[in-house]
Formats: C-alpha cells, structure tokens, sequence
C-alpha cells in the first residue's frame, strides 16, 4: 500500500474531513476540488495497490462534484469536465457501506439515505478490481424504512426489478459494463474517488 503521508494531505481535504464531522467551517469548494485532482494527479504517478479490506465499513458522504458539458471553442465537440463542487446539507445522512468478501470473493454494498424519518437502503454486489483501484457494484435489492417515535417499521423489502438477473450476471461482467468508482484517496478516516461518469467524491468514515 502506498497511502499518502497526513502531511502531504492538502489542508482543504483535512478542513473538508473536519466540517463533514461536524467540526469547523467548510473550506471553499473549489480549493477542495483542487485538492482532489492534485492528490488525483500524484496517485496516478504513485500507482497505489489498494484493497478492499481498506474499503470495508461504512461512509458518510460529505462532498461531490458533478460533470457538465462544454465547447472548448465554435464547432469543435462538447468535452465533459467537472463541474461545481458542494457540500451535502448536514441534515441529509447519506452513506455508503462496504462489507467483507463473501465465500465466492464478492462483496457487498449498502448505499443509505436518511431524511427526517425516511430511511432508504439500496443494497447489491461489489467486485474490486486490482489494477486499477476501481469498485464494480449494482444495486439489486431495496429496504425502506420509516422511523417515527422511536419505533421502526419496514414499508419495503425486496428486489428491484430484474435485480435477481443482475445479480447473479454481476461477477461475469467487465468494468466497462459496472457503475463504479476508482478510488485515489483511502486512508483510515476518509476516502475519495472518481466516479463512472467523471465525478469526484469524498467520504468520511462513519464512528461505530
């Protein structure tokens, strides 16, 4: 493994890791964005070997940034690039857990979104892909819950449609083929990483 050292962790991703705890102001987007592509940039030359078991636990997500479509000049073709970056409202929990390999050395995700006392749970297999530090997934299965006076009931528990076929089509499937993130950043209290569609995130690891 080849994490960076803390102190070579620009200080907007440290600022950003403290204010999605809840401690401190948030830096501006921007800085954290080019904090990303820097840290980005370095991993690509460091070529860390990641694994999965680094991965394992659950994140709460605290920063993305999305894609829009630009021309670079009159004629030539729209080009994607990033786009703003945003903090998620503190209100919003949305996390995402990744759990241990089963026997046939696949895992598991759990993607969550908890709004008031709405809870949503999307849930499918993972498939790590070494060379490139890339986490395959579908979703297949969803729960939703709703949670009211202390008390939980189960509104939903069930597949989604087509979710048994592509589950068990997952593990046969290239990358190509998967929504995944290729991760450039995992260290023991946040990680972040590029998305299929060119996105960034960052997440910090959620205390039991």
């Amino acid at each position: 493994m080849t994490n960076l050292p803390p102190s070579s962790i620009p200080d907007p991703i440290a600022e950003a890791v403290r204010y999605i705890k809840g401690e401190g102001k948030a830096p501006d987007s921007s800085d954290v964005i080019d904090a990303l592509l820097q840290i980005e940039k370095a991993q690509k030359r460091a070529k860390p070997d990641y694994q999965y078991e680094q991965l394992i636990g659950e994140w709460r997500l605290g920063f993305v940034s999305g894609t829009q479509k630009v021309q670079p000049r009159p004629g030539a073709s729209a080009v994607t690039t990033l786009g703003k970056g945003r903090f998620i409202p503190r209100f919003v929990r949305i996390a995402i857990a990744y759990n241990p390999l089963t026997d046939s050395d696949q895992g598991r995700v759990t993607n969550s979104v908890a709004l008031g006392p709405l809870n949503l749970q999307l849930k499918g297999p993972t498939q790590f892909w070494q060379k490139t530090n890339s986490l395959g997934f579908d979703f297949t299965a969803i729960n939703v819950k709703l949670r009211l006076l202390g008390n939980s009931w189960s509104a939903y528990d069930g597949g989604l449609r087509g979710g048994q076929t592509r589950n068990a089509a997952f593990k046969e499937q290239a990358l190509k083929d998967q929504a995944f993130f290729t991760f450039f950043l995992v260290e023991p209290t946040h990680i972040a990483a590029r998305g299929k569609g060119g996105g960034l995130a960052l997440w910090v690891k959620d205390e039991p």
